[in-house]
């Protein structure tokens, strides 16, 4: 697929204050883009918005908020004039066991992910539609196989790969294109987050090779520009990502028998609780930190 010159187009990154969000708006920006931020801390997006050497600006909104996000969606427009390609990057994780999960964060993670994923698109496309744009839904590696200690995680990226690839259809003949953006574990607050807690990442160097590698952001990052540039329908962090493609029917039970025997020697620690249960990483603290504020 050829590539489409990003100078001058604009470009809308959700989750942007920090990492894959933050990175992309720089990459993008060093390609010429004008960049909109939006995300939920707005004096760490106004900082990374003086970074850019390019015209950008920055809204705080909340991803889940079907009127935060038609308004920004309205603000943008009227202040770059037209949107040509939106990122919707905003996430956020929790970790543990399912049966010790705290239900108001296991909940948040979906409505982040999947809803807030849904809410952007609502918000964005009727613009995109204008410019015949682009619309990138960044899922991951928890969207091809699933993982134990990680359900809300992996029910919410399996839900915005299939989101996505719904949408690609009903907007294709309007000159939309829909793509979906897959990484894995990437060196992110996020990652190191869960990373943090002992037992969790202990677990996470069980998982087999090349799944149990923390990879740097960067260039990861730049496999996602290059998707953007080409508009692409797939887009792979990392190049094992692709292949796995051909195998993801299997994985399922794969994981279910594979997963019980790795979990098996941490069953005394796992039952004994003391894994936190709230969102991790910096995202995760500032999203519980506006709900707080907002009563959310």
């Amino acid at each position: 697929m050829s590539r489409m010159s990003l100078e001058g187009q604009v470009v809308v990154v959700t989750g942007a204050a920090r990492g894959v969000g933050e990175l992309l708006a720089r990459k993008l920006a060093a390609r010429g883009a004008r960049i909109a931020l939006v995300g939920l801390e707005p004096e760490e997006l106004r900082q990374v918005s003086e970074r850019l050497h390019t015209d950008s600006d920055h809204w705080h909104a909340d991803v889940t908020d079907h009127e935060a996000m038609a308004r920004v969606a309205r603000e943008v427009k009227e202040r770059f004039g037209k949107v040509d390609v939106v990122v919707a990057n905003a996430g956020v994780a929790v970790g543990g066991p399912f049966m010790d999960s705290d239900p108001v964060a296991w909940r948040r993670v979906i409505e982040v992910n999947l809803i807030g994923g849904a809410v952007t698109g609502r918000a964005f496309l009727p613009v995109l539609v204008e410019s015949r744009g682009y619309f990138l839904q960044i899922a991951s590696l928890a969207a091809v196989t699933p993982a134990p200690m990680m359900t809300a995680y992996c029910a919410s990226k399996s839900g915005v790969e299939a989101f996505a690839h719904s949408l690609r259809a009903e907007v294709g003949y309007k000159g939309v294109r829909v793509g979906v953006g897959y990484l894995s574990w990437t060196d992110t607050d996020m990652v190191r987050g869960a990373d943090a807690d002992a037992l969790m990442r202990e677990i996470r160097r069980q998982l087999p090779w090349p799944a149990n590698k923390t990879y740097p952001l960067g260039p990861s990052v730049d496999r996602i520009v290059d998707g953007v540039e080409r508009r692409s329908a797939h887009v792979y962090g990392q190049w094992w990502l692709r292949g796995l493609q051909a195998i993801r029917g299997y994985l399922p039970p794969a994981i279910g028998v594979v997963g019980q025997r790795k979990l098996a020697p941490f069953a005394s620690r796992l039952d004994s609780g003391g894994i936190p249960t709230g969102l991790v990483g910096a995202g995760g603290e500032a999203d519980e930190k506006s709900r707080a504020e907002h009563g959310g």
